[in-house]
């Protein structure tokens, strides 16, 4: 007799839930006492290389209103294009950068921030180089899966122009979903996740 399998059934997706922020950033939500800063909160210090700046945004659903319990993590190079990872096998990135931040929206005006440097260019798979970028990646309640994207700079036009991902996006007037606004040295990028100007995310 043929013994009849079992098969599992696929359990159902589950969304971040309203309480992400407070489990990444406790002491944002003035839950105090697990860790002395929250991790990802401060990328530089006094020693840190290169050009300092200032990244901040907010996010907005499909109908315009903001997401006030949204966290944002970025990941970059340092100022020459070097990763603070044990995979980065093409030198020794700066010490004194972390290369990775986390900051929760602000419930009050839904604002994101990190104080970071302008990231080096980095080689795309193929060996070109890539405009100088940084990626986010954003969660919240009923983002079933983390959705990654970039922010790129304005003032690096000829760059843009030539990166490998943004040469990808098919529908051209959407590229400027992921350029930042520049005034000074601070970027304000904000992120849309449906909509009129929905954001570029990449399936990453």
């Amino acid at each position: 007799m043929v013994q009849e399998l079992g098969y599992l059934k696929e359990t159902p997706s589950q969304t971040a839930g309203p309480y992400v922020h407070i489990g990444l950033t406790p002491n944002f939500c003035d839950i105090n006492g697990f860790y002395e800063a929250d991790l990802g909160s401060t990328m530089v210090n006094d020693k840190t290389l290169g050009e300092r700046i200032t990244v901040t945004g907010r996010v907005f659903d499909g109908a315009g209103a903001l997401v006030r319990d949204a966290v944002i993590e970025i990941w970059q190079p340092d100022s020459t294009g070097l990763y603070n990872s044990p995979s980065e096998m093409r030198g020794a990135a700066d010490p004194n950068f972390t290369g990775w931040g986390r900051c929760p929206t602000r419930a009050d005006d839904g604002v994101f921030s990190f104080e970071t440097i302008k990231p080096g260019r980095v080689p795309f798979k193929d060996g070109r180089r890539m405009a100088p970028h940084i990626t986010f990646w954003i969660v919240a309640r009923g983002i079933n899966i983390g959705l990654h994207t970039r922010m790129y700079f304005p003032e690096e036009v000829e760059a843009n122009s030539a990166d490998p991902l943004l040469l990808r996006i098919e529908h051209r007037e959407r590229v400027d979903t992921l350029i930042a606004a520049r005034e000074g040295q601070t970027y304000t990028f904000d992120i849309r996740l449906q909509g009129d100007r929905e954001t570029v995310f990449l399936d990453i």
